[in-house]
């Protein structure tokens, strides 16, 4: 148990059965009436987004959610292997709860994996990832000058939008929370 008063961004709730991660939170104390903590929480498994409002002071259940540094290992078919660096202990992941991520993994990245006695809550992925473009049509002399994209698919797969001078065969930054290019990566 923890008081509002002792409320973090990224601390997880357990509010009627359910967890919620606190986005945001805010102490306001008006000038007439008690203080109160208003509070932007996500839920950790259906990613919703709700405000709530707790008087200050309240006691509120905290979860304990372990992260983990993990390895991404590989795909089975069914699920995403992971294994702890530290431990060498594997954790199978759905898909469903790595979601687009699994855009963005390559065998051996590491990721954050978080769980909630023993069930995986979510997956972090690093801000941005560099992939090789396996595939894309050429690009012409010229082309730097314009906003314009074209289509490039990723080693892993994926496709995203990337400026019309992009070849085939280089390696560029990727931001994995929108799919957006973020620029070349020098070699």
């Amino acid at each position: 148990m923890a008081s509002t008063n002792d409320l973090k961004n990224g601390m997880v709730l357990n509010i009627d059965g359910q967890l919620w991660a606190v986005v945001e939170f805010q102490h306001v104390k008006p000038g007439k009436g008690p203080a109160f903590v208003r509070t932007k929480l996500r839920n950790v498994e259906s990613g919703k987004n709700v405000d709530k409002t707790f008087n200050a002071g309240t006691k509120v259940e905290t979860a304990t959610v372990d992260r983990r540094t993990m390895q991404y290992l590989y795909n089975d078919g069914t699920s995403f292997v992971f294994m702890d660096v530290a431990t060498y202990d594997q954790l199978e992941v759905a898909p469903e709860i790595l979601g687009d991520g699994a855009n963005f993994l390559l065998e051996n990245q590491e990721a954050i994996v978080a769980t909630n006695e023993g069930r995986v809550l979510f997956v972090e992925l690093p801000a941005s990832v560099e992939l090789v473009i396996t595939f894309t049509e050429p690009g012409l002399a010229g082309d730097s000058a314009t906003g314009r994209t074209k289509p490039a698919t990723l080693e892993t797969g994926h496709e995203i939008q990337v400026p019309l001078f992009i070849n085939q065969g280089e390696k560029v930054k990727v931001d994995t929370r929108d799919s957006s290019y973020l620029g070349r990566v020098k070699s």
